[in-house]
């Protein structure tokens, strides 16, 4: 369903703009349809941006996005419009999203102004309380009021309804839980589960690793806007190949066990290359491999048909060829 082929993003930085900060690199993957896909990362690793530029909100400075068929970056007019009935972001903070002097009927309705114009308003109210329903609000309870009067998680699930009402095949959904509470968070995630098994396809992005666990097939971990390691999710946590990908399930807490200080990741050789003597290196997510060597990104390397992953070598500080 869509694509990403070798995208990349660089940001314009410093005085006038003479300064280059490479956001996202070479970064390729898929969703299918009624498909999961967790983008993990920490702060900072380009999981944002990718969404942003899966939603045009920014450009692309390489390589391709395709839906279907359709290059994103070539749409105009019309058919940006089209792109968007079928394909949705929800973010981080829902209030953002809302404007706040208006009430959550109004928000509906500038849906209806945009793609439904000449439905009639009895069939309009009936599909937007369908759409409600759907994600366990009443339009009774909620269509009447403002943003501020209603909680974070029935904002969000109103921001989620509103997709309902088009067409949608695939929903950016971008830390749309990290900051509700507990109680909430399972609510919202069984319902992208149940939106999933109607066939919508979901990138959730997150820096929380059980959340991605919990909810998707595929995973793909991103670092430094590169990704370095990506596969079925069971494949990826269950036997995670990248010191990076280690460093991250390592540092998850444990309700068993109380906080202290973690033990450094060794990754060991890297499966691409340990035939070649590479030494394995304390890992350290700031400065790569612990001493001379450096941890260098390179194109992933299949380990089997569901899992994949970047190689490194880090034995004298050499790149990985």
């Amino acid at each position: 369903m869509l694509t990403l082929d070798g995208v990349s993003k660089i940001y314009r930085v410093g005085a006038f703009g003479g300064g280059e900060l490479p956001a996202v690199r070479d970064v390729s993957f898929t969703i299918g349809n009624g498909e999961v896909v967790s983008l993990i990362g920490e702060s900072g690793s380009g999981k944002s941006t990718i969404g942003k530029m899966i939603l045009r909100l920014i450009g692309i400075n390489g390589g391709t996005i395709t839906f279907g068929s359709t290059d994103i970056a070539g749409l105009k007019g019309p058919e940006v419009r089209d792109y968007y009935r079928e394909v949705q972001g929800v973010f981080q903070d829902p209030f953002s999203s809302c404007n706040p002097i208006f009430k959550v009927e109004h928000i509906f309705s500038l849906v209806k102004g945009s793609y439904f114009s000449s439905l009639p308003q009895a069939e309009w109210r009936t599909k937007v309380e369908a759409a409600l329903s759907s994600v366990g609000l009443e339009a009774g309870q909620v269509l009447h009021k403002y943003p501020h009067q209603l909680s974070g998680g029935q904002v969000q699930r109103l921001l989620i309804a509103r997709t309902l009402l088009l067409d949608t095949k695939l929903l950016v959904a971008d830390e749309i839980i990290s900051m509700l509470d507990a109680s909430t968070r399972i609510d919202v995630l069984n319902l992208l589960a149940d939106l999933k098994a109607r066939g919508l396809g979901i990138l959730f992005i997150t820096h929380d690793l059980s959340l991605g666990n919990y909810i998707s097939e595929r995973t793909v971990i991103l670092r430094r806007g590169r990704v370095v390691e990506m596969g079925r999710t069971a494949k990826v946590f269950g036997d995670p190949r990248h010191p990076y990908t280690r460093m991250l399930i390592a540092s998850v807490p444990q309700l068993h066990k109380r906080w202290g200080n973690e033990a450094a990741v060794d990754p060991g050789p890297c499966p691409v290359h340990a035939g070649r003597g590479a030494v394995g290196s304390v890992f350290s997510p700031a400065k790569g491999a612990r001493g001379s060597a450096a941890i260098a990104p390179s194109e992933l390397v299949e380990l089997d048909a569901e899992h994949s992953v970047a190689c490194f070598h880090v034995d004298e500080g050499a790149p990985c060829a």
